[in-house]
């Protein structure tokens, strides 16, 4: 069939028209292409492994407040409940309130406010320590968070998800950046002697990804490890003859069973365990720091002794380049439902002093420019009291509060002396600059060198991310 110009023309130019889409489409596809993390060697699962671009920090300590920490009780001052205090409140929020039952009116907070540092940042007299710090902390107090119970708020904060079954923002740095130092964890927890916080061990699971990726648990008294150290005293040459045949035993055992990852992670662990021994016993021994150190974290003192070994502990970690520390504070030391006055006390007492020597500590040793330092819970509390069953004033708490919660960044990449965003002039909801928990995320990706759509693992057919669908941003204002 033969073709007129006329015809010809118009395909042509059709075509024409179609390249050019295409052109402007791959274009806009490359824009929002972000480098992805090439999935680690499994025969070499903790190595070494390239950011997507230069990274700020190289270590996370993330000192997890368990319970959620009251906002304007800490950090976000509001003279609108001074003011307004004792005025009904409760049918204005009746559907974000846990325990109906117990709600009463507008409660203003029972501490002191002061401005500190040279930036003037707010800070609760409950905590003097921490306030001599502020110019080197970045205060979030727009965040919320889309869940008021404990357990599912716990696992989003955690995981990204508010359900289980899915990894940890710690595992997620490890397999994703792998370790610096062999001899040790790349991720190492260290949990309260008091118990284990809501949902457990969860807290710190690998989820889908490799066990081997999961957090360490490490003992803050005695030894490090259970079982680490051996019985009896076996020669070196006879140690070593041993691990060599076992380690070929594995090999041999590995190969007839490919794609186990489960049995990977045994021999990770039994061979870390090795080489453990040593770096372990002195990476916890705090005999080798100075009287001074030691009693400025509050080591050997109640109440700060069992936090301040933590901490200190935390900085002996990064200090020998493992990735990611993480710890707990008793079961739900901030679940202040009742005497908030004394049970925020008690809290920051136990807290404060470790705290703000770890940042001080971090920096005098040049390491907080490469340690980022992470404080929060997993939501905030309500403005209204919480009351017992006799109704005392006197006995108050606070409810808990998806909407409204302040964290805290410190260290490498970080604007210090920095309280970025705001709530409503009672402090029930986030009102400027709201940052979500996906957001909170993609930015402790970003100060890690990682872009947080660029770490991906294939589960059943879908790339699953920390921040998985959810839309998310770099908070750049909070960037130095």
């Amino acid at each position: 069939m033969l073709t007129s110009r006329r015809s010809l023309f118009q395909q042509v130019g059709a075509g024409i028209c179609g390249a050019a889409l295409t052109h402007l489409f791959q274009q806009e596809v490359a824009a929002t292409t972000h480098p992805r993390s090439l999935p680690p060697d499994p025969a070499h699962p903790m190595a070494p492994r390239a950011t997507h671009f230069a990274p700020r920090a190289k270590a996370v300590i993330h000192l997890f407040m368990n319970g959620g920490p009251s906002q304007m009780d800490l950090f976000d001052p509001k003279p609108e409940l001074d003011r307004h205090h004792g005025q009904a409140y409760f049918g204005k929020i009746a559907g974000e309130v846990e325990n109906p039952q117990a709600a009463g009116a507008l409660m203003r907070s029972p501490f002191r406010f002061a401005r500190h540092g040279k930036s003037g940042c707010w800070v609760s007299e409950v905590m003097p320590h921490l306030a001599t710090c502020v110019d080197d902390i970045a205060f979030i107090r727009s965040m919320y968070t889309t869940n008021l119970t404990h357990e599912p708020a716990l696992y989003l904060i955690q995981s990204g998800h508010m359900l289980p079954g899915h990894p940890t923002f710690g595992a997620w740095v490890t397999y994703a950046l792998g370790t610096l130092n062999q001899n040790l964890p790349a991720y190492v927890v260290l949990d309260d002697p008091g118990g284990l916080p809501v949902n457990g061990v969860d807290n710190w699971s690998a989820g889908f990804l490799p066990p081997v990726y999961q957090g360490t648990r490490f003992r803050a008294t005695g030894a490090p490890v259970l079982n680490l150290k051996p019985e009896v005293e076996i020669p070196e040459t006879v140690v070593n003859l041993e691990r060599d045949l076992i380690a070929r035993l594995d090999q041999v055992h590995r190969d007839r069973r490919p794609h186990y990852p489960q049995l990977d992670a045994r021999i990770s662990a039994y061979a870390l365990a090795a080489r453990m021994q040593l770096a372990a016993t002195d990476a916890l021994d705090l005999s080798t720091e100075s009287a001074q150190t030691r009693e400025s974290y509050g080591v050997g003192k109640a109440p700060t002794d069992s936090y301040a070994r933590r901490c200190l502990i935390a900085r002996r970690l990064v200090e020998r380049g493992v990735r990611f520390v993480q710890i707990y504070i008793d079961r739900q030391i901030w679940d202040h439902h009742d005497r908030i006055d004394a049970g925020m006390r008690s809290s920051c007492l136990k807290t404060d002093q470790p705290i703000a020597a770890l940042l001080k500590d971090l920096k005098q040793r040049g390491l907080l420019d490469e340690t980022l330092v992470v404080w929060g819970g997993e939501f905030g509390r309500l403005p209204i009291a919480q009351l017992p069953a006799d109704k005392d004033e006197k006995k108050a708490g606070r409810d808990h509060n998806k909407n409204a919660m302040c964290t805290w960044l410190a260290g490498a990449g970080v604007r210090g002396g920095l309280m970025y965003g705001e709530t409503d002039d009672i402090g029930l909801a986030a009102s400027s600059q709201k940052v979500s928990v996906p957001d909170w995320h993609a930015t402790l990706f970003h100060l890690l060198g990682l872009h947080h759509e660029g770490v991906v693992y294939s589960q059943n057919g879908l790339d699953e991310k920390l921040t998985s669908v959810h839309p998310a941003r770099v908070i750049k204002e909070i960037l130095a």
